[in-house]
């Protein structure tokens, strides 16, 4: 593991990476999901993509990196593109999973890989509508503190500039960014995927022209157990 630092809109940042196959020529990113770190995408693909130089970044705000600031998804792909350049990073594949996918999109790698990625705004459940409705009533009443009863378990732990965050990147449809992207895309989906639905990934698919769809059996987390069928497929996929 290893950090560098740089500097992006004056907001400094010490970003946490590793790097394996590190004379290879070729680079695969890996850009992880929301609340996630490298580790877990590490784990996973490190022994699989020999031919590739492996990278694996620790997104502002999760795992080794830390984030001071309020930011857009936006901000974490001009962060992630500089930090990139430090690396001379080719961008020749890019694979991210879930909210890593959105960055990954936006960076335009020569080659995407999306993993049950998030961007496509779907239907919220009851309890939660009532839950923002009530939330946007006590904000507007100067009762900001009680809103907080409202927030799931995982929000309650993040800082307040990450809850910032958060919100920001939430609700954001990407439907027009996927169907602006015009390089080769290769999407992984798993079909019991409740965090971005499988329908998520047909609609993506649809959008992005240059795209090809597979999926497996598993949840929000099914290439921990078709790393390899996957590995293989973008060994054979990218252009």
């Amino acid at each position: 593991m290893a950090t560098k630092n740089l500097i992006v809109d004056d907001k400094s940042f010490d970003i946490s990476y590793e790097i394996i196959n590190p004379t290879c020529t070729k680079d695969i990113i890996f850009l992880h999901g929301w609340g996630s770190n490298k580790d877990i995408m590490k784990n996973v693909f490190s022994t699989y993509l020999k031919d590739f130089r492996h990278i694996y970044i620790d997104l502002p705000g999760f795992g080794k990196t830390e984030n001071k600031y309020e930011l857009k998804t936006s901000d974490y792909a001009k962060i992630t593109d500089a930090f990139l350049k430090l690396l001379n990073s080719s961008k020749d594949v890019i694979a991210g999973h879930s909210y890593g996918g959105k960055v990954a999109t936006l960076l335009n790698p020569r080659n995407l890989v999306l993993l049950s990625t998030a961007g496509i705004l779907e239907e919220k459940p009851m309890d939660v509508k009532v839950k923002i409705a009530l939330s946007k009533i006590f904000n507007k009443l100067g009762f900001s503190k009680i809103t907080k009863a409202f927030r799931s378990k995982d929000v309650n732990t993040m800082s307040e500039n990450m809850y910032a965050t958060f919100k920001n990147v939430v609700n954001e449809d990407f439907s027009s960014v996927f169907s602006n992207f015009l390089n080769n895309t290769l999407i992984f989906w798993g079909k019991e995927d409740t965090a971005t639905s499988l329908e998520s990934g047909k609609k993506i698919s649809t959008l992005i022209k240059k795209s090809t769809f597979i999926s497996y059996d598993g949840d929000h987390y099914f290439f921990v157990k078709n790393v390899k069928d996957i590995s293989e497929r973008i060994e054979n996929g990218i252009h």
